[in-house]
């Protein structure tokens, strides 16, 4: 189970920090496909942001709990 995070009482959700570590790892990943120029060669832009941030998520929620970071 992923457990809140407390900063100065303030009680913020598990799953809400993983979004914000997802978002920053996505805009990460998008900037180095871009500098690659591979991500020319998609044809829907948004779709693969959508789904690069899907699977960095799912990743993390999966793999985090398993190391102990957030239990």
């Amino acid at each position: 189970m992923i457990v809140d995070l407390n900063i100065g009482g303030v009680l913020i959700p598990g799953l809400l920090v993983l979004v914000f570590v997802a978002l920053v790892a996505t805009i990460a990943v998008i900037r180095l496909l871009v500098v690659a120029g591979i991500f020319r060669l998609f044809a829907y832009r948004p779709l693969v942001e959508l789904a690069t941030f899907t699977i960095i998520y799912g990743l993390l929620v999966q793999h985090l709990p398993s190391t102990g970071l957030f239990q």
